[in-house]
């Protein structure tokens, strides 16, 4: 079989890491950057005191009491701190995630155990980098924010609270990624199955099955999410001058005594309404990047190597016979 004809899931093979990683990059940064103004509602949402003068009832409601009390630039701080950390940790992300999945699945398709396996390592190297950025940008997105700029968190941050304070959430966010990526590429890969079993290029399946695997995720996990906020804003012991909430165990003690059950489901609207086409968009990207840099480099190479034959072969055809 020619390699044209080959179905484009296993263009994996012969893809470099590279082109992986560039493709995961650009995914990374185009997913946060159109969603950004909605993560800053599910923040809001999700805090133990979103503002004392607004009642959030949904997330449009959130947003145009936003940009109304405080103007539409409120809706995008911290957007910097998520444009430096996207980056790399999706460029690693995906990477991590197609070596995996090779290794484990051996090329072969319909391997769900090896797709979540390689889900749950990737997001080991995602969240370590990515971490520190949801600390400053979640501490940027919160009601009354004393930072003016992100450099300025961050020194904050580190002058006050110690390098500790970025990874304050680290076990949290680990424990709600790792089901979260799982259950994601699982149910991105078994929708595939259904609407794209040539595993060809295709940006419908791709962006369907993206956003169905997000909404997926998110409201299973959305308990951990809402702790990993409390985790990174602090915003409790901020306002109330109090001893750091460390750890898993006591963000759930705190959000309970405070909010009861329902507490750890505030912001679910806004959170499954980001992740779907957050990810949809995400996957739609990195498929799209990965799929054309794939071609450029197999042009590039027939060109090198088709092209000084074709050279020949006309040259030779327009000698003059004697």
């Amino acid at each position: 079989m020619d390699e044209e004809e080959n179905p484009y899931e296993t263009l994996g093979v012969s893809t470099t890491m590279t082109t992986h990683m560039l493709a995961g990059a650009a995914a990374g940064v185009m997913e946060h950057s159109v969603m950004y103004p909605i993560d800053c509602v599910k923040t809001r949402m999700q805090c133990l005191v979103p503002d004392p003068k607004a009642d959030y009832r949904s997330v449009v409601d959130a947003l145009n009491k936003i940009v109304r009390h405080e103007g539409i630039r409120n809706t995008v701080r911290g957007f910097s701190a998520m444009a430096v950390g996207a980056g790399p940790a999706h460029a690693l992300y995906f990477a991590c995630y197609e070596k995996v999945k090779q290794v484990l699945s051996g090329g072969k398709q319909g391997n769900h155990f090896a797709h979540g396996c390689a889900g749950c390592t990737a997001t080991l190297l995602h969240d370590a980098i990515m971490n520190p950025a949801d600390v400053v940008k979640q501490r940027m997105q919160i009601y009354g924010s004393p930072y003016q700029s992100t450099l300025i968190c961050f020194r904050e941050i580190l002058r006050t609270e110690g390098i500790g304070a970025f990874y304050r959430s680290y076990t949290t966010q680990l424990t709600m990624n790792i089901p979260f990526q799982a259950i994601q590429f699982i149910t991105y890969e078994v929708v595939q199955d259904y609407l794209n079993k040539e595993r060809a290029y295709d940006p419908g399946s791709h962006i369907a099955a993206g956003a169905l695997a997000g909404a997926v995720a998110a409201a299973t996990t959305m308990p951990l999410d809402v702790c990993k906020t409390l985790l990174n804003t602090q915003e409790h012991c901020a306002r109330n001058h109090l001893t750091y909430i460390n750890g898993m165990a006591s963000a759930f003690r705190t959000i309970y005594e405070f909010c009861g059950i329902s507490g750890f489901f505030r912001g679910l609207q806004a959170r499954v309404i980001y992740q779907m086409p957050s990810t949809a968009i995400s996957w739609s990207v990195y498929e799209f990047f990965k799929y054309i840099i794939h071609k450029r480099k197999q042009q590039s190479s027939e060109d090198r190597y088709i092209g000084p034959a074709v050279r020949i072969a006309a040259a030779t055809s327009s000698t003059p016979r004697r």
